[in-house]
């Protein structure tokens, strides 16, 4: 019997679990570590943040879920990865012992690299519930005295979707509240352009996001770097392609959430021959790690290296796709491995992503997800945020049952109507 270990108990860790029980079967061990009990759903943070939805609303108990489908769950959390051993440490600890390991732990939120930069300092974040959930009051407060506003994302972000949609969320909470017109919005980024999102846009989504902006009277810098935020200020440069200063902003706010770049997690950090500077685990086209074979990894944790190099440093987003795509090839991994075979599945990394706005929204679809690609398109319309409505009750629903089916691929095929996008690649072809 193997024992498979999934690290991490996220959008990819979660159903990477389902899977491997699924592909495994019973007579082999699935344990998930975690660091609490919870699953919440992420992409509904930005809703949490205005107050459109509750903590209950947007998380599930895993252990009850676990359980049933004859998982390991371990919810004490890990303190560090000894890969020569095979072994986590925990912090309770105790040690996990494994034959596999899979690592889906998302990232650690560096808002350290940036003076003032944080919950704790004098921005929001809706990178994290409780990070929602503590925004929510700051909300209250704009509402009831209102200010300038700066959303965006710092230098080194690689996660920019949510900032888009956290902009126009927040420009429909306020016109709800009948405030926005003493709300001046400005949205900073460390893109080289609006609707860039990492991966130098998908079809028409810079003129589309500009001109939301335009009509949503939203001011905007560009390549821009943080360098300090104070209470009520935040100082900004603007870089030039020769990396000079073009134009220097100290902007104020009454309100501000800025997305930070990320990093790997503590447990993994440093470990040579597995992470690269920043901590992300290094893998091969299999998902697999090539110092330590045993070791795969899925999702925001992943390596991935910048499409370029851009006026100030962004990194390349890892979507829902993608992390589903990774996901089902690991599995499929694992499962020839431990049937005596070589690993031959590999994730396609395509991108299917729903930008909500508070009413409308914009859909992308990006095959492969780092250009040059096959298919390159985006729509807006007010169809996109009811399909956001959808997804989470769907995706929501999937994690309680304990299902592991993929929701991105039937997006593309049944919704969008596109039939050429797979969500897994082997040596046999696509499946």
């Amino acid at each position: 019997m193997s024992k498979v270990v999934v690290l991490g108990a996220g959008l990819g860790g979660t159903i990477m679990a389902y899977e491997l029980r699924e592909a495994l079967g019973r007579e082999h061990a699935v344990c998930l570590v975690a660091k609490g009990s919870s699953y919440s759903f992420v992409p509904s943070n930005p809703w949490v943040a205005v107050g459109w939805r509750s903590r209950e609303a947007i998380t599930v108990d895993l252990a009850p879920v676990m359980r049933k489908r004859g998982i390991e769950f371990l919810p004490a959390g890990a303190k560090r990865l000894h890969p020569a051993e095979r072994r986590l440490e925990m912090l309770d600890g105790t040690s996990v012992d494994y034959d596999y390991l899979v690592i889906a732990t998302g990232p650690e939120l560096a808002f350290d690299e940036v003076e003032g930069l944080g919950p704790e300092h004098f921005t929001q974040s809706v990178c994290h519930i409780d990070h929602a959930l503590a925004a929510k009051p700051a909300f209250d407060a704009l509402v009831a005295n209102p200010g300038p506003v700066i959303v965006g994302a710092a230098q080194g972000a690689s996660c920019f979707g949510p900032a888009y949609e956290f902009a126009f969320i927040l420009d429909k909470a306020l016109r709800d509240a009948r405030v926005r017109d003493r709300v001046p919005m400005t949205f900073v980024t460390a893109e080289p352009y609006i609707g860039h999102l990492g991966l130098d846009g998908v079809g028409d989504t810079k003129s589309m996001l500009e001109s939301a902006m335009r009509n949503r009277h939203i001011k905007w810098v560009t390549n821009a770097r943080i360098d300090k935020v104070e209470a009520g200020t935040m100082s900004v440069s603007e870089i030039a392609g020769d990396g000079s200063v073009a134009a220097a902003h100290a902007l104020p706010f009454a309100y501000s959430m800025i997305l930070p770049a990320f990093r790997g997690v503590e447990a993994v950090r440093g470990i040579e021959g597995l992470t690269n500077p920043r901590g992300f685990i290094l893998v091969d086209r299999h998902q697999r790690n090539p110092t330590y074979p045993e070791i795969f990894a899925v999702g925001v944790c992943v390596a991935i290296p910048p499409l370029g190099k851009t006026p100030v440093p962004i990194g390349v987003p890892k979507t829902g796709f993608m992390i589903e795509s990774m996901v089902t090839a690991t599995a499929q991994n694992i499962g020839r491995l431990v049937a005596g075979e070589q690993p031959n599945a590999e994730g396609t990394w395509n991108a299917v992503c729903l930008a909500d706005f508070g009413y409308s929204g914009i859909a992308f679809v990006a095959q492969p997800q780092i250009p040059p690609r096959n298919v390159n398109w985006s729509a807006e319309g007010k169809w996109v945020h009811m399909a956001k409505i959808g997804f989470e009750k769907y995706f929501l629903g999937k994690i309680k049952a304990g299902k592991s089916e993929p929701f991105y691929e039937h997006l593309a095929l049944q919704v969008l109507g596109i039939d050429k996008l797979k969500a897994v690649k082997t040596d046999a072809g696509e499946v």
